[in-house]
């Protein structure tokens, strides 16, 4: 397998292959600490540099600081009706973004202005949604230290980027782990019960079965859900900024391929979820490929590997307690091919599927949570990127008109100025390129317009789609 140099996790160390991503066209590599040379033998250099960029970056990307203009109003929660998202009683559809940094970011206080601009700017361009992490094990600034011991500043910056999100009028989808290895993860789980003398196995799979992992687990979900917000007072499972938890990023168990071990796992951590949390709503994050019993997996797939990972999207996507479905899109890492038409075409048959799917055999909501173009592809161009994101958002657009099962995408991913060690091969500064900033305004005025306009959508935003 080759690795890209930069992977979806940037500055990360590359000392070798994580068992669960032993399959052709895996995008990330093993990941170290990603803030580790930002901290190391500087003393106060880099929070001083990091304040005064921050500062310059605010400046020179917005120029007017002061607070977005928009009703005050208050926030509903988002709520299912068979295939369609709804929030105060109509069809909500997405057009969002990810920005996994905001918590480790919210840290240093000194650099929270960067996480304020960046809802800013979404709020500024009509986006609804941010996907970001409520996770980080073990690593630098981990939010879990270990099983049940956290870190209350790390926390206190999940506090901020809530409360931070819910002023800028963006509701955040919160993910509870990864199963890669970058912020700790499944492996990190693993280690902790191996250390403990009390692991069944040091395989990275023993995550979802290991009785005592998954007492780890339950013990993090509870008391993330649970947390009392330091600057709103308002406990998360009580905060309708929040979209929604998605239980795990892009699930893999490879040692079962058959799918039952991870389908146990997701059927008891989704009831365990709703238990502690009776208002949001709950999806899984993957990434959509269809189980070994699943015709599609030989239509729809990508190649044979998808369907031979341990996860199923449709089997996965059934369980009672998961209220929408989630599917990535990466076809240049998931394709041994480059031709970009050829991977147009595999997007929108993808895609399609998928809304089919949720539309008429789960009859739930489908998200894509994830979709990128890499840079690091041969003949890469910023307009075929920006042809593939107006093919995906287009699609999403017209099942919004349909008011069909496709629910919204959400962009990897949006970084601010002067965020150098966040880089990967998607990564984009939305209002550095005037056209790739219009897609995703346009998109975002169009579903407006189905939708019905909301008095918490950023008046510079309703004034701009009166351009278009």
């Amino acid at each position: 397998m080759i690795l890209s140099e930069r992977s979806k996790y940037p500055n990360q160390s590359k000392k070798g292959v994580w068992e669960s991503l032993q399959s052709p066209k895996s995008r990330c590599s093993p990941p170290s600490c990603i803030y580790r040379r930002m901290v190391a033998g500087n003393g106060l250099f880099y929070p001083i540099l990091g304040f005064v960029s921050c500062v310059v970056f605010i400046y020179m990307s917005f120029g007017d600081l002061r607070p977005s203009s928009r009703e005050e109003a208050t926030l509903s929660f988002v709520k299912r009706n068979e295939t369609q998202l709804m929030l105060d009683g109509r069809p909500f559809y997405i057009n969002g973004w990810n920005s996994y940094w905001f918590m480790v970011h919210s840290v240093d206080e000194s650099s929270r202005p960067r996480v304020r601009a960046m809802l800013q700017a979404g709020a500024k361009m009509g986006l609804t949604v941010c996907r970001t992490w409520a996770f980080n094990d073990g690593d630098y600034n981990a939010l879990q230290i270990s099983p049940g011991r956290f870190d209350e500043r790390v926390f206190q910056a999940l506090d901020y980027v809530i409360a931070e999100a819910r002023q800028q009028g963006i509701r955040l989808l919160l993910a509870l782990v990864n199963n890669l290895h970058a912020y700790g993860g499944k492996t990190q789980y693993v280690k902790w019960a191996w250390e403990e003398g009390i692991g069944l196995s040091s395989s990275n799979d023993s995550f979802f079965y290991d009785p005592s992992i998954r007492s780890y687990f339950k013990n993090y979900v509870k008391t993330v859900l649970t947390r009392k917000n330091t600057i709103t007072g308002v406990e998360y499972r009580n905060d309708p900024t929040i979209l929604g938890w998605e239980i795990i990023n892009e699930p893999r168990c490879m040692t079962d391929p058959s799918g039952d071990t991870l389908q146990d796992w997701l059927e008891e951590m989704s009831a365990f979820v709703k238990l502690t949390d009776k208002n949001h709503l709950v999806t899984i994050g993957l990434e959509g490929f269809y189980g070994p019993n699943d015709p599609k997996g030989h239509t729809v797939n990508p190649e044979e590997w998808a369907s031979r990972l341990g996860s199923d999207f449709i089997r996965n996507s059934g369980i009672a307690n998961i209220d929408f479905t989630s599917v990535h899109i990466y076809p240049d890492h998931w394709l041994k091919t480059y031709d970009f038409e050829v991977n147009l075409r595999f997007v929108t048959k993808w895609m399609h599927s998928h809304i089919e799917d949720g539309g008429k055999v789960l009859k739930k909501p489908v998200l894509f949570s994830e979709y990128g173009w890499s840079d690091l592809i041969k003949n890469f161009s910023v307009s075929d990127r920006e042809r593939m994101y107006r093919t995906i958002l287009d699609i999403i657009y017209k099942s919004a008109k349909k008011n069909r099962s496709g629910a919204g995408a959400l962009v990897w991913q949006f970084l601010g100025e002067g965020m150098n060690e966040f880089e990967d091969d998607f990564w984009m500064i939305p209002w550095k390129g005037s056209s790739t900033y219009f897609l995703f305004l346009q998109q975002s005025c169009r579903l407006a317009k189905v939708t019905g306009w909301s008095t918490q959508q950023d008046r510079s935003f309703t004034d701009a789609c009166k351009k278009i």
